[in-house]
This record gives C-alpha cells, structure tokens and sequence, in this order.
C-alpha cells in the first residue's frame, strides 16, 4: 500500500493540474491566447531558468555521467529505427508512415518530466542530462522522417529542414542547459535579489505548462484514425517501456534517473508533434489523436510502472 501511495502522489497531482486546464477551459476562464501565451512564456523563459537555477544549485557537473547520456541518445535513435522499419512495412496507409513515427517515439520530456521529477524530487535531478541526450534526436529525427515521406514537397520541406534545425540550436531549453552547466563549472551564485526573481519565475513553470497541455485537450480527435493512434499510443506508452526500462536497470541506473527514463520512454507524445507535422504538410489527424490518447492514458500507465519499479526497490 505504501508503495502505490507513493506511485499515486508522484502523479496525481499533475494530472489533476491538466484535468484543472480542461476544466477551465471549458467554462471559458481560459482560452486559446491565454493557452499559447502560456505555452510560450514555459518554453522560452521559466523552464530554461528553472533548469538554470536548479543545475546551478545541485552541482550538475559533479551528477553528469556520460554513459547516461549516451544511453538516452542510443534509446531514442534504435526507437525511431525500429518503429520506421515497421510502420513501412505494416501500415497499409503508406501516406501516415511519417505521422506514425513521430508520434510513437517523442516524448512530453521537457515540460512532462520537469513536472513529475519535480513533484518527487523537489528538483529537476536528471532530466537536464536526459534532454540533452534525447530532445535534439526528437526534432532531428521527426525533419528527416517527414522530409523523406514527403518527396514531393521539395522546397517547402527544405525550407523546414533549415527552420528546424535553426530551432535546436536556437531553442531555449537547450541554452538554458549550456547556461547551466556553464554557470555550475564556474560556480556562478546569484546575488539574492536575483536568485529570489529567478525563483519566483521558475515555480510558475510547472502549473502554466500543466494548465495549458489541458486546455488544448481535445477528446474528439482521439476517435479519429483509431487502429493506427491505439497502436502508436501504446508503442509510446507501454512498448518502450517494457523494453528499455529492464535495460536501464541492468546498467545500473537508478532513482532519479531511472525516473527519468520512465519520463522520456513512457510519457505522452509531446505537442510540438502536430505542430511539426502541419508545418511540414502532413495532415495532422493522426499526431493529434495520438496525443490526446497518450494524455488521457499516461495517467495509469506511468502510475503503474512507477509502482512496480517503487515496489521493486529501484525509485
């Protein structure tokens, strides 16, 4: 009991937080401007300051371990393989391949792993190592698959390619990491004044984040696609875990960063998806079907494999 009590503490709440974003939505406390403001004050300011302040204050440096890293990277590059390799051979629609795979192996790691890290931890631990291992593959990974999927789109898709591509290296969370290691090699502190708007700024990261994946919820675009969004969503939800997880443990890692690689391989399929897939001219009904399902179900899927791990000894 003490085991599944502990499992229900780490993600309840958070999923409370998103069921909050629905809800007030719904009865019109917020809409879609307060949702994108929302989005991009996350993504361009309190996440990477709170990666920032967090690496600064736990001594990053002395935590990072570069097989780690490399696992996180060597994960996510056989997972894209792996599901390319089958959605061309078993998808009957050869038009949604592209979807299907980004959709089944990019993860909410950023935002999603911040949020559960944080409600068990009281810091971010892992996941700074963790993002920079897997979250530049996400976007490397999802061009080439929708570039090659999409021939016939040539200079629209060669103009994607620049623009994403600019955008890992211009993206927020990851200069914020750069900043932080920087910051903890030089063993930078913050006068208090500073220290304590950084602060206040970074708390904020994770209730706006959890109440804007909520009000963008959209249950009627699970039902659409349904054989294809039902088997992405749980390749992403229970396949990977399944196989990676047994992997992560046997090399040894543990709490907080076994914690997490349950966040990068089993947590919903992020956002930015259907973004990606509509810039680049995909239709985007199946990514969001496969987002709203990953959303909905991750709530009993990461509960549970967070008990069996607690349970088991290695959280």
């Amino acid at each position: 009991m003490e085991n599944l009590i502990y499992s229900l503490n780490a993600t309840v709440p958070v999923f409370l937080v998103i069921v909050a974003g629905y809800i007030f939505k719904k009865a019109g406390w917020i809409n879609d401007g307060f949702i994108n403001a929302s989005n991009k004050i996350t993504f361009t300011v309190t996440l990477p300051l709170l990666l920032v302040q967090d690496m600064m204050n736990n001594h990053f440096l002395e935590e990072f371990e570069l097989k780690y890293v490399l696992y996180c990277a060597g994960v996510t590059t056989l997972c894209f393989i792996a599901v390319t390799v089958a959605a061309k051979i078993f998808l009957k629609d050869k038009s949604i391949v592209a979807e299907f795979v980004q959709a089944s192996y990019r993860s909410s790691a950023a935002i999603l792993g911040t949020a559960f890290v944080l409600n068990i931890y009281g810091n971010t631990g892992m996941v700074p190592l963790m993002i920079i291992g897997a979250v530049p593959l996400y976007n490397i990974y999802a061009v080439l698959i929708l570039t090659l999927e999409c021939p016939d789109k040539g200079a629209v898709q060669e103009n994607a390619v620049k623009k994403t591509l600019k955008g890992i290296i211009t993206n927020p969370i990851i200069i914020g990491i750069v900043v932080g290691v920087l910051f903890s090699a030089l063993q930078v502190k913050f006068p208090p004044m500073l220290d304590n708007t950084v602060s206040s700024l970074a708390k904020i990261t994770t209730p706006l984040a959890l109440l804007a994946i909520g009000g963008s919820f959209e249950i009627g675009k699970a039902i659409e696609k349904v054989k294809p969004a039902v088997t992405a969503a749980i390749l992403k939800l229970v396949g990977w875990p399944v196989i990676f997880l047994p992997l992560a443990i046997a090399m040894g890692f543990r709490d907080a960063k076994l914690m997490a690689l349950v966040i990068m391989l089993g947590s919903p399929t992020t956002p930015s998806c259907y973004i990606m897939a509509k810039s680049m001219k995909s239709e985007g009904t199946l990514t969001g079907s496969v987002i709203v399902l990953t959303t909905l179900f991750s709530a009993f899927t990461i509960t549970a494999i967070i008990f069996v791990l607690r349970t088991m000894g290695y959280l």
